[in-house]
């Protein structure tokens, strides 16, 4: 609307000058020399306009002439710009698809068009990436890292070749460049805080550390909790070298981190050497309401030197009280008291907290209860049945990272280097498909478990210091059969070993008086299994028959009575080497 008006305006103005012009009398004469020019004002003012018309023509046509080489200049600049726009666009959706040959021929057009383009050398370094030629990436991001815009880019390419051809000391060696660069880049600071742990250089990755938090890459909970990490890696590596930095080292750790493990773990120690038996058991609970763990379970146990074995049992059951029945780890806390009471020879405990778990058992609950029959009766029969259980059992929890299991507590994943990546939790390889699936039984387990416990008979005092123990006779089978046992017949042969508790022990200096067998029994008289020295003189028994047979695998090749020694054993551990005192601890620990 302004416009409007302002236009009426200088129309009317325009008016009102030519009215005024044309009303002026009089004529206008111009003379030089010879040369005289007469005409009146109104024809002067309108020849001036179109002389100033054609002044301004000429003007415009020479200015034309004269920029018309550097606009088409320009013009085809623009038009090799837009071609090359056109070819980087295309290039990179033909990487997304992964068209090896479409991304080289735009890759071309766009060196080719723009070839100062920063897009056009990366379309480049990714065609040659996917194409699987190498030199050439690097030649393409050697050149990036030269140039002032894309240098970052250009060491982030050199990095990741680097680590495709598993040049570790080249991929840092580019990655501390970028860090010093940019200090807030994530990839270079991630990458080189890495190498600096594996290296053992805690001071360099804590130094990286503390650059990340200024940068801004991590907030403050997040430096806490990754700092913790760092001084509990830097206490256990120095634990036997220099124990002043250790130890103030894993303080300053469990101040920054308490619910760490390992930190826990040795603060304890360290707290419990110096006799502060209170702030060790404190540090321990605190850790162990976020992660019940067994190592926690034996520093609590240990925390005082000199218990005997029952206060251990009784300090170990007040710190799994604290757990919550509804919480994952409370499993933990019935796994540390089986431990515990096995080491202070309460069986009955122990298969009491060990019962809820037995029917769907995993690794280490089938070792247990394999310590269990192999101490308390000395049943290698029932021991051997719960270790072969044990190899076909779940898992348990173990040290996990990005799926990597280690035996220990690790600051960084081996696998993506991530700091503080190992999380105690179960394998996801050992997690089974259908939650309600359990482990079948074999019929040896089955036969094994189900027989009663062999029956012992300590000698009298009578019998002499020197006298062997005479063990309760055994009735052999009328058959050998090899084949393993029904169900209904081991139920049986149970209820006759119960009725036999019964009967008063045989013992050596009161020999009983049999009645005599039947006249349709066709069984040998039973034999003792020991012979005592009034045997000495009468002609060896033969060998007892096994009440049992154990049936073994073509490729079974068996196990020692006194307690489980294959290979399975060996790598997890047994129970009653959890269960071994403080000193065994802290060396396995230290190990």
């Amino acid at each position: 609307m302004l416009r409007i008006v302002l236009f009426l305006v200088l129309i009317a103005l325009a008016a009102a000058g030519a009215a005024w012009v044309a009303d002026q009398p009089g004529d206008l004469v111009l003379t030089a020399g010879g040369f005289r020019i007469s005409t009146t004002l109104p024809r002067f003012v309108f020849l001036l306009g179109l002389f100033a018309v054609a002044v301004v023509l000429v003007w415009s046509i020479l200015t034309m002439i004269w920029r018309t080489p550097g606009r088409l200049r320009r013009r085809r600049h623009e038009k090799r710009q837009a071609r090359g726009r056109h070819a980087i666009t295309h290039g990179l959706l033909a990487i997304g698809h992964g068209d090896p040959a479409l991304a080289r021929r735009h890759a071309e057009a766009a060196r080719r068009h723009a070839p100062n383009d920063p897009l056009a050398l990366l379309l480049h370094a990714q065609s040659a990436q996917l194409e699987g030629n190498r030199d050439e990436a690097q030649r393409v991001f050697r050149a990036m890292a030269e140039r002032e815009d894309t240098r970052l880019l250009g060491l982030r390419g050199l990095f990741i070749e680097a680590q495709r051809a598993d040049d570790a000391v080249g991929a840092v060696m580019v990655a501390e460049e970028a860090i010093k660069l940019s200090p807030s880049s994530t990839w270079a600071s991630h990458a080189v805080l890495g190498f600096r742990c594996a290296r053992g250089d805690w001071s360099g990755a804590l130094a990286i550390l503390d650059s990340n938090l200024s940068a801004g890459q991590i907030d403050k909970p997040t430096y806490r909790r990754q700092r913790g990490v760092l001084l509990t890696a830097r206490a256990l590596e120095l634990e036997t070298m220099d124990r002043d930095v250790a130890r103030e080292s894993v303080m300053e750790a469990v101040k920054l981190a308490p619910t760490v493990v390992p930190a826990a773990v040795l603060a304890a120690k360290f707290e419990s050497e110096a006799h502060q038996v209170r702030r060790a058991m404190k540090l321990v609970e605190a850790a162990w309401l976020a992660n019940p763990h067994p190592d926690l379970a034996d520093a609590y146990a240990h925390v005082k030197l000199g218990d005997s074995a029952r206060q251990r049992l009784q300090r170990v059951e007040t710190l799994a009280a604290k757990t919550p029945a509804d919480k994952p780890g409370h499993i933990e806390g019935q796994l540390a008291i089986a431990r515990a009471a096995i080491g202070a020879s309460e069986f009955a405990r122990a298969r009491q907290v060990l019962a809820p778990y037995v029917s769907d058992p995993t690794q280490r609950v089938a070792l247990l209860m394999a310590e269990i029959e192999r101490t308390e009766h000395g049943d290698g029969g029932r021991a051997r049945a719960w270790t072969l259980r044990a190899v076909r059992a779940r898992l348990d929890p173990a040290w996990t990272a990005d799926g990597y299991v280690s035996e220990r507590w690790r600051p960084v994943s081996p696998v993506t280097g991530r700091l503080d990546a190992f999380q105690w939790q179960t394998p996801v390889a050992s997690l089974p498909s259908d939650k309600g699936a359990t482990i079948e039984s074999s019929a040896f387990e089955e036969a094994m478990l189900a027989a009663p416990p062999p029956k012992r008979v300590t000698a009298p005092p009578s019998a002499g210091p020197m006298e062997p123990p005479v063990v309760a006779p055994v009735p052999a089978p009328a058959a050998q059969d090899n084949s393993p046992p029904e169900p209904k017949e081991v139920a049986k042969e149970a209820a006759k070993e119960t009725a036999k508790d019964d009967e008063p022990a045989v013992t050596a200096s009161e020999p009983a008086n049999p009645a005599p067998a039947p006249a349709e029994s066709s069984s040998p008289a039973p034999t003792p299994v020991f012979r005592t020295r009034a045997d000495l003189g009468k002609p060896a028994p033969a060998p007892i028959q096994a009440v049992i047979p154990i049936v073994r695998a073509p490729d079974d090749p068996g196990i020692d009575d006194d307690g489980p020694s294959d290979e399975f054993t060996e790598q997890i551990g047994t129970p009653k080497a959890q269960a071994g005192g403080w000193r065994g601890f802290w060396s396995r620990w230290g190990a």
